[in-house]
């Protein structure tokens, strides 16, 4: 996605493009830090347009994820969204066909604690990822390990975050308010659909929601991650354990899927956002400063674009979090307190922050058309290539490096003594 495009569109409007940073204790992953919509929308006034790829948590084992609950993977009887499958190459069926199978849809999205005690169970589902960390693989028995440190040491923080939003994070919530509303417009267009949510980090689980659609004996499946972008982080994350466990089930290894990687591009998403931008900007009292230009990929971080124009004098702002089509963690107490108040500090008088897209009934609808366009696709993932796997060249040199790194990792994190002391006050 490119900035200038934006900039297009906008031709009296300062654009600005910048990505947030995790703290020290986690890597920077992926991220999206510009956007190609906004041809219609006309307006002066600055925009920052931020993104980031991870809520704040991260996976491990069925027996460790955190407290068990009565939660069980919800089913909501009617449609969903989808584009870029497996298998590209197939012709599409009509209406009547699909209408003939039991067609599923899978919402994949990262998941948060709901209350505060979530937390750090959650944050170390997250740091227990490898696609969040990665350790050399002869390592990588010291993931668990350091995700417990991690999230340990990261929990207090978090937990001041997430009770300033309510004591926990709406995702859960949001999301299935959007796989009703998704449900809804297929069904407006005559397809039925049974419509799942896995979390990568919290329940509901992938993995909770793949044996939901076996027992329902789904016959075509279309997965649609709620990220607009793929990142390895999110998406790939996600679709790695999905294809983890197709590919050992009989059943679900025969199974027709196709999958979404990316919508970003799609005109319902670039509509939508373009409508919502357009409508903060009308609350701007003096929306006439412009500029425009090229920024690094990952770079500028949020905080420091803020403090860098309230320098320039810049008094209005908007920011545009162009990665997120829920509301969570990020965008409630990041965006809305932590910028907003560096912001003012900043010099900047007048701040705004357009609302990520949520059941906004254009978005909705271009997600269900994007579910019946991928139908046609679907293909066993057993059959497929693997979109989501890394090709094994192996490189000496880079092994080398790894191995090096890791074991400086590893000494630094099990033996540093505020590390050791944290560690050894949560086992007690």
């Amino acid at each position: 996605m490119e900035a200038a495009s934006i900039a297009a569109g906008l031709p009296q409007t300062r654009l600005t493009v910048a990505s947030h940073k995790l703290s020290s204790s986690s890597s920077k992953v992926g991220s999206v830090t510009s956007v190609s919509f906004l041809e219609s929308l006309s307006a002066q006034t600055s925009l920052v347009l931020t993104a980031s790829p991870i809520e704040k948590a991260a996976p491990i084992d069925a027996g460790s994820r955190g407290r068990k609950r009565n939660v069980v993977a919800q089913s909501f009887a009617a449609p969903s969204a989808g584009i870029c499958p497996f298998d590209r190459t197939s012709s599409f069926q009509s209406q009547s066909q699909t209408a003939e199978e039991k067609i599923g849809l899978l919402l994949l999205n990262l998941g948060g604690p709901e209350t505060l005690q979530d937390v750090q169970p959650f944050l170390f589902n997250l740091f227990a990822d490898p696609d969040i960390i990665r350790l050399p693989r002869p390592f990588q028995f010291l993931q668990k390990p350091l995700a417990q440190l991690i999230s340990v040491l990261r929990a207090p923080k978090s937990k001041v975050g997430y009770a300033a939003i309510g004591g926990g994070s709406p995702l859960r919530k949001i999301t299935d308010e959007q796989a009703h509303a998704i449900k809804d417009a297929l069904q407006a267009k005559d397809v039925s659909v049974n419509v799942y949510v896995g979390m990568r980090y919290w329940y509901p689980f992938t993995e909770e929601a793949i044996q939901q659609i076996k027992k329902d004996r789904i016959t075509r499946l279309v997965v649609l991650p709620l990220y607009p972008q793929f990142s390895i982080s999110t998406t790939g994350s996600s679709l790695r354990i999905l294809e983890n466990t197709f590919s050992k089930d009989a059943y679900l290894s025969r199974l027709p899927v196709s999958v979404i990687e990316s919508w970003y591009k799609r005109q319902g998403y670039v509509k939508s956002m373009a409508d919502l931008i357009e409508k903060e900007l009308q609350t701007f009292s003096k929306p006439d400063e412009s500029r425009v230009g090229p920024v690094q990929w990952l770079k500028p971080y949020t905080d420091e674009v803020l403090v860098e124009l309230g320098k320039k004098g810049v008094k209005s702002l908007l920011a545009v979090p162009v990665s997120f089509v829920s509301e969570h963690i990020e965008t409630l107490e990041e965006i809305d307190m932590e910028y907003r108040e560096l912001a003012l500090e900043s010099g900047i008088e007048s701040w705004g922050r357009v609302p990520a897209l949520g059941c906004t009934s254009s978005f909705i609808t271009d997600l269900a058309d994007a579910v019946v366009e991928a139908l046609p696709s679907a293909k066993a993932i057993a059959a497929s290539s693997g979109s989501t796997g890394e090709i094994d060249n192996y490189d000496p040199f880079r092994y080398a490096i790894k191995l090096l790194f890791g074991s400086v990792l590893a000494c630094v994190l099990l033996f540093s003594p505020k590390m050791f002391v944290a560690f050894r006050n949560q086992l007690l």
